[in-house]
């Protein structure tokens, strides 16, 4: 009995140390300290991210009534027409390619405004932009929308989408009463715009030109250079394992499968990455919306890039600075775009400036007359081999370059730009009696 009473005994102390334990082991907590936030990597940001609308943006709007053209590039009044625009609802959105008899005359007819972009762009991707109803709507690329006040279509609120490219036509309706309202507050204004007149490039081109001398400015710039190593842990996945060494024209940092050089005498900065494989199948709404989010990534955008070019077959996409007033800039080198070649899942190929214009010095600030845009076509057209098929726009904008005296300040100098053949070039006030400058 005594050997039972015992045995009970270390029985039922054992369950209680059991217990003791289990207890103890669900209500332990060890004693971390506090990790201080000073230690963990912070996200690389160069500058702010951009929305969609900052960087797909109209170029131009032209208004046309009774056989007058008339329109602005200015960047200003295109924000007022855009914000007019992003207010409206569109619904039923579908194709009308097949019911259109002279695409021309669709656009540039009567009663039509014109907002022209510098590319295709993917509606998937605008309607972020604007307010289109529905889940699903047909997939298209447009560099158009035309906004038609005809009788007709003031009743039904029509505004087509067109590819001038592809010689694709979609149609959407809006509400009469926003139609109503871009008449009374645009339209009927467009006499207070810039007079344009039509040259009939090509049967399925038509390019406006001012019909008189525009003003414009010439601006200097002491530019920023940005800092290399926020672009080393931005563009490499694993930025410890970069090796850094320095070369004649600048820096150089590699891994075991990337590099990215910058030149510090060109201002450019390239990274490639040569081992991403090369197929890519995805849409042209990945291509750039995949394009526009890499650079948001690290806050690119230091400078009002815009996007304006996107080949498929190349992978690519490419964005052009714009000056303060809404004028393209351009240089030979790639000093004023960003560039872009995709791979499968990952960027092939990066290039860009390192540097930002910040702001132009005032006291530097001069007025420049340019050419009427008879002048500028009448150079081209006076040109040796000239072929009207071939030219693709003429446009005013500015030549960025280094300041003759001053190696350190970049110059932005008014210019016509014209593009033929793929080609941007360049018309000088000197052009006007003489020579060609090409940018490519």
């Amino acid at each position: 009995m005594r050997y039972e009473n015992i045995k009970s005994g270390i029985l039922t102390f054992l369950v209680l140390v059991s217990i003791l334990l289990t207890w103890n082991l669900w209500t332990y907590q060890p004693n971390y300290e506090t990790m201080d936030k000073g230690n963990t990597v912070a996200e690389v940001t160069l500058s702010e991210k951009q929305e969609v609308q900052k960087i797909i943006r109209p170029d131009q709007v032209f208004f046309h009534d009774k056989g007058q053209h008339f329109g602005t590039n200015h960047a200003s009044e295109l924000e007022k027409v855009s914000a007019e625009i992003n207010n409206w609802v569109f619904f039923d959105v579908k194709r009308y390619t097949d019911e259109v008899k002279d695409l021309k005359k669709l656009m540039h007819g009567s009663g039509n405004t014109e907002l022209v972009f510098p590319s295709e762009v993917p509606i998937e991707l605008y309607r972020s932009v604007l307010n289109i109803e529905g889940k699903k709507i047909p997939s298209f690329n447009f560099n158009r929308i035309i906004i038609n006040m005809g009788k007709s279509a003031k009743e039904n609120g029509i505004v087509y989408f067109v590819s001038t490219e592809n010689q694709q036509v979609y149609i959407s309706h809006i509400s009469s009463a926003n139609l109503n309202n871009f008449n009374r507050n645009f339209y009927k204004k467009a006499a207070q715009y810039p007079r344009y007149f039509a040259y009939e490039a090509s049967n399925k081109r038509t390019i406006f030109l001012p019909h008189t001398e525009t003003d414009m400015t010439s601006y200097k710039y002491l530019p920023l250079t940005l800092d290399s190593e926020e672009f080393k842990e931005a563009l490499f996945a694993n930025p410890s394992f970069v090796e850094k060494s320095f070369v004649p024209s600048g820096e150089e940092f590699t891994n075991a499968s990337s590099k990215m050089t910058v030149n510090f005498e060109s201002n450019i900065l390239r990274y490639v990455n040569p081992t991403v494989e090369e197929n890519f199948i995805n849409s042209s709404y990945d291509l750039v919306k995949r394009s526009i989010d890499f650079v948001n990534e690290h806050g690119g955008w230091t400078d009002p890039y815009r996007y304006v070019e996107k080949n498929e077959l190349n992978h690519s996409v490419t964005f052009r600075l714009y000056s303060m007033d809404g004028h393209p800039v351009f240089n030979g080198n790639g000093l004023a775009e960003i560039s872009e070649v995709w791979g499968r899942d990952e960027i092939r190929n990066y290039t860009r400036p390192n540097i930002s214009l910040e702001l132009p010095l005032t006291t530097e600030m001069k007025k420049v007359t340019l050419s009427s845009g008879h002048a500028a076509l009448n150079f081209l057209q006076n040109k040796k081999n000239f072929k009207s098929s071939l030219l693709e726009d003429i446009v005013l904008g500015y030549r960025m370059e280094r300041d003759n005296d001053e190696n350190r300040l970049i110059v932005l100098e008014p210019a016509w730009f014209y593009r033929y053949d793929h080609s941007w070039r360049q018309i000088t006030m000197e052009d006007l009696g003489g020579m060609q400058h090409g940018l490519e």
